[in-house]
């Protein structure tokens, strides 16, 4: 993998250990030789993650969309910067820019790219592996959710295991190393034709 997407909030959490974890992960891109690619916000988890990564000299996109382009959130010290016209181009650049994504905590925003980036793969409109860092148990909740979702019959168990989940990052960037694609379902785009 040579470029990840990364979503995290753009709070820092009332916890030290999340602006941490997000240290953690950039020393670990910068290892691994990876470049970040991300919201292109200067403030919270995000900005750490990038501002950690530019500091141990490695590679950060960023992008965002021209609604969010103000000088108190852009980020202008990063290796690229991309301005977007509206919060869904971000969506489709980011996704063609990456080979995997990670979610770190975040609020709304975080969850809704988590999940996208999970409905791509189940559609299998995408490929590329979706990690989740589960910092201080931060998604056990949502990882209950998912799995009541399995047992009451709205989420295939298959899908369920398209998300990677680890609570260190070096740990889950292995796990997306080894991520392989299962298998296109050929019943989800068939076309089925009635005979009357």
């Amino acid at each position: 993998m040579k470029k990840i997407v990364v979503f995290c909030g753009s709070s820092l959490g009332f916890d030290p250990v999340y602006k941490q974890a997000a240290i953690e992960l950039a020393t670990e891109f910068v290892k691994q030789n990876i470049t970040l690619v991300y919201g292109g916000g200067k403030i919270g988890m995000m900005g750490v993650l990038a501002s950690s990564i530019l500091e141990q000299g490695g590679k950060v996109i960023g992008v965002i969309p021209k609604l969010l382009e103000k000088e108190e959130v852009v980020n202008t010290h990063v290796s690229e910067l991309i301005v977007t016209k509206n919060m869904s181009e971000r969506k489709i650049i980011m996704s063609k820019l990456c080979d995997g994504y990670i979610s770190l905590p975040g609020g709304f925003g975080t969850l809704d790219e988590l999940f996208e980036g999970l409905t791509l793969n189940q559609l299998h409109i995408e490929e590329k592996p979706n990690g989740l860092l589960n910092v201080k148990q931060y998604f056990d909740h949502t990882l209950r959710q998912l799995d009541h979702m399995v047992k009451e019959g709205f989420l295939k168990a298959s899908n369920r295991e398209l998300l990677l989940v680890d609570n260190s990052a070096k740990g889950l960037l292995e796990k997306m190393n080894r991520y392989k694609a299962p298998e296109k379902n050929p019943v989800i785009n068939k076309v089925v034709k009635h005979d009357h």
